[in-house]
């Protein structure tokens, strides 16, 4: 429920957010180009809801935020309780710094990181990890987003639902979320002056899973249109997939999985991961052998240490300085060396 007291927040991109105050006082904002509307039915939601702002979760009001499903997304609701960071004070830390663990997602968003100087034209919408249960927003969102802008590119923050809305086929939840994201950012890719043909994915654990997911289900939407952002493809020009999870069955001895039917057009593809993680490493090996079957350009980096879930955040161990290795490889396969 809103009030009639109106609210004005700041200027993104192009974007002017204009709407009402709720009664628990968050700002609900329409967005609106200044020359025209930028998605019909979608909202913006000033809203902290009561986390952390020292994590970079959430994210400033400098960010738009941008709810996927205007009329509420598809499929049953799996959250047990309100969205919250379900982290404590005896919760693991990484590179010796807390994470935001945000749990009981049922209303997904897709938060716009613009480039802080000039943008090279290539976009990325990153899929935070947590085993389709939680998600890491800030080692594997935020942080990931400021790495990508202040290289020139658009990041695409993904809050998609949770918990137990993947892997697909056993829950087809997150890659709802996954393809309408990639659709939307394609679709309005000139509102944030990002070229359509140079759109990425980038996902961590369960959200590398879920890039791989969308770079492979992509022909068919898995919900009924929305609207026209619904009509382009949501197929990743690009994915980098680090320290995938369900992409190797074990129980199988370490096959690949079917569920992720890779073909010729499956979009080039770089993966990184450490030998000894606990999540298993060919889950990476078994993904690059599948594309290199296919022809796929493919480039794969294992570590013998490193572990699980690391995010950007450097340590003494090589892996963590995997960033480096995909800024080149985006250079390399012409994502990220021209203006659009």
């Amino acid at each position: 429920m809103t009030t009639k007291r109106t609210c004005n927040g700041n200027s993104n991109g192009g974007l002017r957010e204009i709407g009402m105050y709720g009664d628990d006082g968050c700002c609900v904002l329409e967005g609106l180009r200044m020359r025209r509307v930028l998605v019909a039915g979608m909202m913006l939601v000033g809203c902290d809801m009561g986390l952390a702002q020292s994590s970079g979760w959430p994210a400033g009001p400098e960010h738009a935020v941008i709810t996927l499903w205007a009329k509420g997304a598809p499929g049953p609701v799996t959250a047990t309780g309100p969205e919250a960071d379900t982290s404590t004070a005896a919760s693991d830390k990484i590179a010796g710094r807390p994470v935001v663990r945000l749990g009981n997602v049922s209303v997904p968003t897709l938060t716009v990181y613009l480039p802080k100087g000039a943008g090279n034209g290539a976009g990325v919408v990153v899929f935070p990890g947590g085993g389709y249960n939680i998600l890491a927003m800030d080692l594997e969102g935020t942080e990931v987003c400021d790495w990508l802008t202040a290289r020139g590119v658009a990041c695409f923050l993904l809050k998609y639902r949770v918990p137990r809305t993947g892997p697909y086929p056993k829950s087809a939840a997150a890659l709802q979320d996954a393809q309408r994201a990639v659709g939307l950012v394609r679709a309005h890719a000139a509102d944030w002056k990002v070229d359509p043909k140079r759109i990425g994915a980038l996902g961590f654990s369960a959200g590398a899973h879920l890039a791989a997911a969308v770079s492979t289900h992509y022909a068919t939407r898995l919900y009924p249109k929305v609207d026209a952002a619904d009509e382009v493809s949501c197929r990743p020009d690009f994915a980098v997939v680090v320290y995938p999870g369900y992409l190797a069955i074990a129980e199988k001895g370490m096959e690949f999985s079917p569920d992720i039917p890779v073909t010729k057009e499956t979009p080039p593809t770089f993966l990184v991961q450490a030998e000894d993680d606990t999540v298993h490493v060919e889950n990476a090996t078994a993904y690059f052998l599948a594309l290199k079957g296919v022809g796929v350009p493919t480039e794969l980096h294992v570590y013998a240490e490193g572990g699980h879930g690391y995010g950007l955040r450097r340590t003494k161990l090589p892996v963590t300085g995997w960033p480096d290795l995909v800024d080149e490889w985006m250079k390399t396969i012409g994502m990220t060396t021209s203006a659009p």
